[in-house]
């Protein structure tokens, strides 16, 4: 059974990117040419079309996608597993109102794909805690997403 390909994020997964969260994002390394994998949290849907996230300027991603642009965002929700691919590219060296050197990275969709082998469901989704100061934490994580909602 072949798994269902559409050309922008449903309304349930727009809806589940407009929060922190946890997904993995895969680029293709700049030195080997090989699959490399991240985990990332402050992402945010500015529409069913368009993805922006941001990473530290020092990231192993940025390198890779300005080598090659092209990435998928596995994302697990609703139940099911999601290749969301596109081509990406650095829509700001650094995010503004952010403490950190943040760069911020739109991702243009070109197609999501549910990729959830047959007969299955996720039936817990990953959560994850912060290991640092909680509070510091909030608030960073406040000022992150609030800057991807501006941009």
């Amino acid at each position: 059974m072949a798994n269902r390909v559409e050309p922008k994020l449903t309304p349930a997964l727009f809806e589940e990117l407009q929060k922190e969260r946890f997904v993995m994002i895969a680029t293709c390394d700049h030195e080997t040419g090989g699959p490399n994998v991240s985990a990332i949290s402050w992402i945010y849907a500015k529409d069913e079309e368009t993805i922006l996230f941001a990473v530290d300027q020092r990231s192993r991603i940025l390198e890779n996608l300005k080598a090659n642009p092209m990435a998928v965002i596995t994302l697990i929700a609703n139940e099911s597993t999601y290749s969301i691919s596109g081509k990406s590219f650095i829509a700001a060296e650094k995010l503004e109102s952010v403490p950190l050197k943040l760069t911020l990275v739109q991702l243009d969709i070109t197609n999501v794909r549910d990729v959830m082998f047959y007969g299955s469901k996720i039936t817990v989704e990953p959560q994850y805690d912060k290991t640092y100061d909680k509070k510091a934490a909030d608030r960073l994580d406040k000022q992150v997403m609030e800057a991807l909602k501006k941009a």
